[in-house]
């Protein structure tokens, strides 16, 4: 039996069991990080040099590619080295610091995706009144509020966690940190004040969930009373690549975390844990650029530039 103090690393689950598959997995993890680098790049360069994309909607997707970049080099990179040099470890103050860094992009990104649900619903439903009430200043404001929200949540949370006694061994049953896991791992009854913690934060991350279905409640209301075909139908595009992100995000993270014990396994927890955690940044740029002409057109003149210098 040991304690926390006497731990220095964790164990963290293998992707394969054979050396073929975890080369494969490589190759894979590395092939989709490069990507998410790539194009969340191509989008903060592109909106920060396009002034013509200087507008909330873009400004928050700005914040949305800055928060996928962060989440991605979080995991990623450590699965990837373990993968490659066939290894498990995971330092004591790497796997704390991984979990406040996972927590806290993640957190960014559902307030940013709340936020820019906000922005959605001004812009159809309130059009009138979206200069005043996304004014640069509020959208500053919000962007801050959503990244010191995550900030708080992430810092509270790693520290609970990790002020936990640890006394059922050292390996955990995930790829990378995270909070439940952990709390398998410890010996105390006062793992309930974490529970404590987590339950504020899925109360909060509910509340989340009902402004955004609200929002889009009022928002098909609204798009159901425009006139026009044309009218409804860029309506909807402009909400489409907003709702694609918000469910991929939400649904596997969800199930990854409820889903019934019957149906759990070791590898249908890593594969859900890999589409909420990994998939999500590599698709959001994907899923944006595809639906709007302005974001493709400034990461292409972007792209040709370059080319032209070299």
């Amino acid at each position: 039996m040991s304690n926390s103090s006497s731990i220095r690393h964790f164990l963290l689950m293998a992707l394969a069991d054979t050396r073929q598959l975890q080369l494969l997995h490589f190759c894979l993890l590395l092939g989709i990080s490069l990507a998410a680098l790539l194009a969340n790049g191509l989008i903060i360069s592109a909106v920060a040099c396009g002034h013509h994309l200087h507008t909330p909607m873009f400004f928050f997707l700005l914040n949305l590619a800055l928060a996928d970049l962060g989440s991605i080099c979080t995991t990623v990179p450590k699965a990837i080295h373990n993968a490659l040099w066939d290894t498990r470890n995971i330092s004591y103050s790497g796997c704390a610091a991984q979990l406040f860094f996972f927590l806290f992009f993640i957190g960014a990104e559902y307030y940013l995706l709340t936020i820019m649900c906000y922005d959605r619903y001004v812009s159809i439903c309130k059009p009138l009144h979206y200069g005043t009430l996304l004014s640069s200043r509020t959208c500053a404001h919000m962007a801050a509020a959503a990244w010191a929200s995550a900030f708080l949540n992430a810092l509270i949370h790693t520290a609970g966690t990790f002020s936990l006694p640890l006394c059922h061994g050292s390996a955990l049953g995930q790829f990378f940190c995270e909070i439940p896991q952990i709390l398998k791992l410890s010996c105390s009854k006062s793992y309930l004040r974490e529970l404590g913690f987590l339950a504020v934060t899925a109360s909060l991350s509910f509340g989340c969930f009902v402004f955004i279905v609200f929002s889009y409640v009022q928002i098909f209301r609204a798009v159901l009373r425009i006139p026009s075909e044309q009218g409804r139908h860029k309506a909807f595009s402009t909400c489409l690549p907003h709702l694609a992100v918000l469910s991929l995000l939400f649904t596997t993270a969800v199930f990854s975390h409820l889903k019934p014990p019957s149906i759990s396994s070791p590898s249908l927890d890593v594969t859900l844990s890999v589409l909420y955690s990994v998939v999500p940044p590599a698709l959001n740029p994907l899923i944006y650029s595809l639906r709007n002409q302005e974001l493709k057109a400034a990461v292409w003149k972007l792209m040709t530039g370059w080319f032209q210098k070299q």
